[in-house]
């Protein structure tokens, strides 16, 4: 019987929707709770705080996807260019790119003859993808996607955005600021650890750094609230 090769599953192959979806989530937690707090401090009235939540969801979701699609499109439209330049120069001056690729293996350890040989096999197999993966960086797994991380983007800010909301629902209202942050603090946590799991780095420091710059931002919410807010009776 033949045995199947199995690739490794590296966590490189995760950074394009990884990042969008731990940043969409970790936003749509703190901008929506530091909203509620915020609000919740200057007014005691449910109603206000979950429609400001959920105006915050609203805008927090498309403005992250947006933003998210923006920005993805121009690296894209980056690599698109040099794509482009690069097959140009393949064609107009062969001799030259192949040089180039064999000096960039030459600068890897590989020996002259060697880098030469290497140059020569790559190109006859793809030109093309080995001076975009070798010269330019650009692969599949880092290749810029705008759809996916968009997506990726304003769902996530939604599933974190809609857990405290539903502290807003249900907590006292007098207590709010402090359900609020607890519970907020704790989904920033979790959000932190599976972050920090999903892309193999430290599990506490990816905890205590989401959990530290929450704080800050709840409690200058709050400060805010207290400041210019109305209490009515």
């Amino acid at each position: 019987m033949h045995r199947h090769l199995q690739f490794e599953e590296h966590y490189v192959n995760r950074s394009g929707w990884l990042r969008a979806a731990v940043l969409g989530a970790n936003d749509g937690i703190l901008s929506t709770s530091s909203l509620v707090i915020g609000i919740a401090a200057a007014t005691d009235l449910r109603n206000a705080i979950v429609l400001a939540a959920l105006a915050g969801i609203v805008a927090g979701a498309f403005s992250m996807a947006a933003g998210e699609y923006v920005s993805v499109s121009s690296q894209s439209d980056i690599e698109t260019a040099d794509l482009v330049r690069e097959r140009r120069e393949l064609e107009t001056m062969p001799e030259a790119e192949l040089g180039e690729l064999a000096k960039i293996y030459e600068g890897r350890g590989l020996q002259p003859g060697l880098a030469l040989e290497v140059a020569k096999a790559l190109t006859e197999h793809n030109a093309l993808e080995a001076h975009a993966k070798d010269e330019l960086g650009i692969n599949e797994i880092t290749q810029a996607k705008p759809f996916q991380a968009a997506l990726a983007s304003g769902a996530s800010f939604i599933s974190g955005g809609l857990l405290p909301l539903l502290v807003a629902l249900f907590a006292p209202v007098k207590n709010m600021i402090l359900f609020e942050y607890v519970c907020s603090i704790l989904f920033l946590a979790v959000a932190g650890v599976i972050a920090a799991r999903a892309g193999g780095s430290s599990v506490i420091k990816g905890m205590l750094r989401v959990c530290f710059w929450g704080t800050v931002a709840m409690g200058a919410s709050a400060l805010v609230g207290y400041l210019f807010g109305v209490h009515t009776s």
